[in-house]
């Protein structure tokens, strides 16, 4: 949209039934005493979108039009929209059950107010759930749960290793946990600092994250950690791959629901609805990654991060300070540190409403519901401006929305991509190679470990001396080029070593 088309829309009247509102929100969380007592993802659905309706004093259920379900990993549902609209008697002309990404939430939320702003709807719902705790004790435990039959013939969604280049894959960074390891080091190498200093700086900000969820009564852990407790590794916070420890990550092992109910200005008021808890759409934006990682121009960095947090900045002003509540997607700390950075914000931002995904707990795609529903209530409570910013993948995938007590200056845009923004800004691509030797230069790296606190094996994604990418593995034997990797007071990013090929054809790197 440029600048003409914005001022026209600023100075155009818009009509109050083209003004979308979130009017309730809902969340249920499931603590069952007896493992077959546990809620399966569609009843907690239906209760959080009750709890919503109730939130919002009026009759909604019944009347809504558009209907998004977040994708649900713990449980596998054959036609998920179609069975909850028929649990809750409706038949919405939008139902949408949508793929895997953590940053879905906030999209569809977007979209659901698009579709009031141009009319197609005038009452839209957004539920998410998840139950892998109880989902994960029965399969343990050898019980069938009495929920709706697990669709066997509904095919897995695409994950991780789909979207990943084999080496990638042999070699075990394919998964969230091992992957987004190559972003913390190459990032903090990037802002100057020492390993330990990037350790401080992630121990701080998830202690802040464990102080919101400690105070927010539908956390899975209600305890405040202190920084040293997050990022020191002991037997019940066990190193998983460097330099992130059990409490530095996502928690997907909960049973949580949580819903958005959205209606259009005009509507929430003949329904009496009063205009305090009424939460308005300002906009947002949305860029993506390649899925594959391993085609990416650097790790320091994610530029439709940038540009959808920039266009957010745009929106308030030009001011990231202008945001007064803030939630930035914290499945790992090197994504809200990179947030923080682009909205020029320092180390003692307050960055969540809700606790993140390690405390509050990560149901996985579905986190950002609760964080919108959180935000709901930090804007009835008095703040002026809040950003919600969604991710998925591994820094693939990313949606921001801006929400506010008062009205928006502008009409709701249609056209929120920020795409050509973001591919403006990359670089050139280093073609990725599976041979190669001489001398490597370290990209990136992290150090995978076992159940034990064992040393599995390192990896090194490495620049060659033909400027072309390729990953390495550090054997667990190789003590020396651990030693340098995992140095908490020099980084190794930048550091020279030798390329070799072992016996099995895969690459390896030795420090030099």
């Amino acid at each position: 949209m440029n600048e003409r088309e914005n001022k026209k829309m600023a100075n155009t009247a818009v009509s109050e039934d083209r003004i979308p509102v979130i009017v309730g929100v809902g969340e249920i969380v499931d603590r069952p005493q007896e493992i077959a007592a546990g809620l399966e993802p569609l009843t907690l659905l239906v209760e959080a979108l009750k709890r919503a309706e109730q939130d919002s004093g009026g009759k909604l259920l019944g009347e809504i039009q558009s209907l998004d379900i977040v994708n649900f990993l713990s449980w596998r549902y054959r036609d998920p929209a179609t069975q909850l609209s028929d649990r809750l008697g409706i038949k919405p002309a939008h139902a949408y059950y949508g793929p895997v990404g953590g940053e879905s939430p906030i999209r569809y939320l977007h979209e659901a107010a698009q579709r009031i702003a141009r009319g197609e709807c005038s009452v839209a719902a957004v539920c998410g759930a998840e139950a892998q705790s109880t989902a994960t004790k029965a399969e343990r435990a050898g019980l069938t749960l009495p929920w709706t039959p697990f669709a066997h013939d509904v095919p897995e969604p695409k994950r991780g290793a789909a979207f990943q280049k084999p080496m990638a894959v042999k070699l075990g960074v394919f998964r969230p946990i091992t992957v987004y390891p190559f972003y913390e080091a190459a990032s903090s190498a990037h802002w100057g600092q020492t390993p330990r200093e990037a350790m401080a700086e992630s121990g701080q900000l998830w202690s802040t994250y464990s102080s919101v969820a400690s105070q927010n009564p539908n956390s899975w852990l209600k305890r405040r950690f202190t920084p040293d407790e997050i990022t020191t590794p002991t037997p019940d916070n066990r190193l998983i791959a460097w330099p992130y420890t059990k409490l530095m990550v996502a928690n997907p092992t909960v049973n949580m629901g949580g819903a958005i109910l959205m209606t259009s200005l005009a509507k929430a008021r003949a329904a009496g609805i009063a205009e305090h808890r009424l939460v308005h759409i300002w906009g947002g934006a949305s860029a993506e990654e390649p899925r594959d990682y391993l085609v990416r121009d650097q790790f320091f960095e994610s530029h439709p991060q940038n540009a959808v947090l920039k266009a957010m900045m745009d929106l308030a002003g030009g001011d990231g300070k202008a945001f007064d509540a803030i939630e930035l997607y914290s499945c790992f700390p090197c994504v809200p540190k990179m947030a923080r950075r682009t909205l020029s914000l320092g180390p003692d931002v307050q960055p969540t409403v809700t606790g993140g995904l390690t405390f509050f707990g990560a149901p996985l795609n579905t986190y950002m519901t609760h964080a919108a529903c959180a935000m709901v209530r930090k804007l009835r409570d008095g703040a002026r401006l809040g950003l919600l910013y969604g991710q998925g993948g591994f820094v693939t995938k990313h949606h921001a929305l801006v929400l506010s007590r008062a009205k928006s200056p502008a009409a709701l845009a249609q056209d929120t991509s920020v795409q050509a923004d973001a591919d403006r800004h990359r670089g050139v691509v280093p073609e990725f190679v599976t041979e190669a030797t001489g001398k490597g230069t370290v990209e990136s790296f992290t150090v995978i470990y076992g159940r034990g606190g064992e040393v599995e094996h390192g990896v090194v994604m490495m620049r060659t001396p033909q400027e072309t990418r390729a990953l390495a593995r550090v054997p667990a034997s190789d003590s020396a080029t651990l030693a340098h990797l995992l140095n908490m007071d020099r980084t190794p990013v930048g550091s020279l070593g030798d390329i070799v090929s072992a016996d099995d054809g895969v690459l390896e790197w030795r420090a030099g």
